[in-house]
């Protein structure tokens, strides 16, 4: 995929509206304030800000936080984003600011006073109900008001890139247009994952659902030589073979697909899990056969021979992707198993393999940071969990595809 370069654009003194992935979890802070909780998404953004703003362009920053539904929502706005990239990217040297709407008088206003080296910060997108509008003609009016604001646009957001959104698709039709270094180092890393991967292959998924995964597994199962499955969705593999998964998460309507799975003999399972009487950190809990989880009990992570069994299947490989936690790892209980892959898949990259180690965005992105594990061990973190899946089914992805046009 040949990809227009922002670092090729002519920038001085020229508005360039940059679409960021700054959708970040929060949590109440004191007196009803809302405070960061993990700002990967944010600190990615930086290097791009910064070479923009060093060039001498007027910077403005379109993002969304969370859904809105097409309405203001005070606790949804992106005040705490702003702040925070403002202390990331750095208090004295440059100048951050957020507006108070999306494309109105205020918008207007903030792109008025940003100068040359000033970064500017729009509302949160999805403000606007005519972001994710599916009627052409809405998200083209949106568009209009929004290009209006500059005279280069620069997407830098990979985990929107698979939403024909108008921040995201439409906008890139009407002004002059590049890809941020984060949408061009996710395409090349993707790239690698999907034509020529070097070998062994071994793809770890985990999370809840087998159904969210339906369509990457089908896609990749052809193309890789393992397959590691943790999570969740294990349990309607454990139950295609005919054991009982207790009150563990199941879909049983997924089971004959399961079993088609299982039939290339790529899929390896958990062999213990770590099962609880309800789902919570302080429930009474324990370690089980994964093929004797009692009827009372719900899996929540797998255990730790599965993560030596895991380990050892990955032994070797040459090319590595994982997406979707072992386990509910935001309860530390549960932690232990996401930990134990993580900690396995990291040292074939930075322990000397050489191995090309990808983490998959989302919620397993999270997991690196929330367990404390260093981002520098991985060869690739991706910012979009779900671009991410859905480049490697073999989408076309709106976002990418407006830009390679031209």
């Amino acid at each position: 995929m040949s990809l227009p370069q922002a670092s090729d654009l002519d920038v001085a003194g020229k508005r360039v509206l940059v679409r960021c992935d700054l959708n970040v979890p929060m949590e109440d802070g004191p007196g009803g304030s809302k405070t960061v909780t993990d700002d990967g998404r944010i600190r990615a953004s930086v290097p791009l800000l910064r070479d923009l703003a060093d060039r001498g362009a007027r910077v403005i920053v379109m993002a969304h936080l969370g859904r809105p539904k097409g309405a203001p929502d005070p606790a949804l706005s992106l005040r705490p984003v702003v702040h925070r990239l403002h202390e990331l990217i750095g208090l004295e040297r440059y100048s951050v600011h957020g507006a108070e709407d999306v494309t109105g008088p205020d918008a207007k206003e903030l792109v008025e006073r940003t100068g040359p080296g000033d970064i500017g910060v729009l509302e949160n997108i999805r403000f606007d109900p005519r972001e994710t509008s599916k009627d052409d003609a809405e998200r083209g009016a949106f568009a209009d008001e929004l290009a209006a604001l500059a005279d280069l646009y620069v997407d830098d957001a990979f985990g929107a890139v698979h939403r024909k959104h108008a921040s995201v698709y439409d906008v890139a039709q009407r002004l002059p247009h590049a890809a941020g270094p984060l949408v061009a180092s996710e395409v090349a890393v993707l790239e690698r994952l999907t034509e020529s991967p070097a070998r062994p292959y071994a793809v770890v998924l985990g999370g809840s659902k087998v159904s969210d995964k339906l369509k990457v597994i089908e896609a990749l199962l052809p193309k890789v030589d393992t397959l590691l499955v943790g999570g969740g969705m294990c349990f309607t593999f454990l139950a295609a073979q005919g054991y009982d998964v207790g009150s563990s998460l199941l879909e049983a309507d997924q089971l004959d697909t399961c079993r088609a799975f299982l039939e290339t003999g790529k899929v390896v399972l958990p062999v213990d899990v770590v099962a609880a009487d309800r789902f919570a950190a302080d429930a009474a809990h324990d370690v089980v056969d994964a093929t004797a989880i009692p009827s009372d009990r719900m899996g929540l992570d797998i255990g730790p021979r599965s993560v030596e069994l895991f380990a050892r299947a990955l032994e070797g490989a040459q090319t590595v992707f994982w997406n979707g936690p072992m386990g509910v790892f935001e309860m530390e209980p549960y932690a232990a198993g996401t930990r134990g892959v993580a900690e396995a898949v990291a040292a074939l990259s930075s322990g000397g393999g050489g191995a090309l180690t990808v983490v998959g965005g989302g919620d397993s992105a999270a997991a690196v940071r929330a367990l404390g594990i260093d981002e520098e061990r991985f060869t690739h973190i991706s910012t979009g969990g779900g671009a991410s899946l859905e480049y490697l089914e073999g989408k076309v992805l709106p976002g990418l595809a407006v830009l390679e046009a031209g």
